[in-house]
């Protein structure tokens, strides 16, 4: 589909596992990767095929080449602390959503701009007056 809106992640904790999960079922959006440094991708894996709220996905879940494959669609996994080092742009990553809590200043969130996204979206309360 050509006019889907492609998705980056930062941080797959609760929020970036839900998030992704709701962007998978929306034919509207793709994910395209994912970064979070402290997390293995086997536990990622595993962690988004079984949620203890939610269920268990019904998809395919599984690991290839160091990425995350959902559906048979490959999602680049990524592990940097600095968001300007994440190559959204070359993983074709036009929107982010920033679920870490850590970068929830419109200069922290920028630096994720620096990797090649287009927009930010925070998921928590900007500790600063970012709309």
């Amino acid at each position: 589909m050509a006019d889907q809106v492609a998705l980056g992640i930062n941080g797959f904790g609760r929020i970036g596992r839900l998030v992704c999960r709701a962007a998978i079922m929306n034919p509207k959006t793709k994910v395209v990767a994912i970064n979070d440094p402290f997390m293995d991708l086997e536990y990622m894996a595993y962690l988004f095929k079984y949620d203890s709220t939610h269920g268990k996905f019904e998809g395919t879940v599984e690991t290839k080449d160091g990425n995350l494959v959902v559906d048979g669609e490959v999602i680049h996994v990524f592990a940097a602390r600095n968001p300007s080092e994440i190559p959204w742009g070359k993983a074709g990553a036009t929107y982010v959503c920033e679920s870490t809590g850590v970068f929830t200043t419109t200069e922290k969130a920028k630096a994720h701009i620096e990797g090649g996204c287009k927009k930010v979206v925070i998921s928590a309360p900007p500790k600063d007056a970012t709309p």
